[in-house]
């Protein structure tokens, strides 16, 4: 059987375990995210593809991660204030996760799986790595840091 976004499970950044089946049927970009990085103002972008694309069944999920030079180091309270009073952020937001390594969240060893990097193996590189998941809850791409949210409306669109 193959394995979908659905058949993982998160921590709401509130504390509320929840299960990822809840966005089966959507197009669905999963990124790490953190506060103090230099792509940090994707948030502002990541938020606009929420708001354009999801009545069409669309949704960003952010999982901050502070594996990538200590640029998370708030709490989950903190990681949610600084998101919504900076950005407006309204997608769905998780506990913090490592992305990489043996503690990682198995959702992350997955998207790593799936699509695999440009370094040799298949190690996240920093924040803000992208993962765009189709309505069939498989992974379609991995976008890099650097790839601005704004580029990534063509291949949502193909997806929705």
């Amino acid at each position: 059987m193959t394995t979908t976004l659905g058949d993982f499970s998160a921590t709401t950044i509130d504390g509320q375990d929840t299960s990822l089946s809840t966005y089966e049927g959507q197009v669905v970009l999963v990124v790490n995210t953190a506060s103090q990085c230099g792509f940090t103002p994707q948030y502002a972008g990541l938020q606009e593809l929420h708001d354009t694309y999801g009545e069409r069944g669309f949704t960003v999920l952010g999982f901050p991660c502070d594996q990538f030079g200590n640029q998370e180091p708030g709490d989950e309270d903190e990681i949610a204030s600084f998101c919504e009073r900076t950005f407006g952020v309204s997608f769905p937001m998780f506990a913090k996760v490592d992305v990489n390594g043996d503690e990682a969240h198995p959702l992350f060893a997955w998207l790593r799986e799936e699509k695999s990097g440009l370094l040799p193996g298949d190690a996240i590189k920093w924040n803000f790595t992208k993962f765009l998941v189709g309505r069939d809850g498989r992974v379609v791409k991995r976008f890099a840091p650097t790839t601005e949210p704004a580029k990534l409306g063509d291949k949502i669109e193909a997806e929705l």
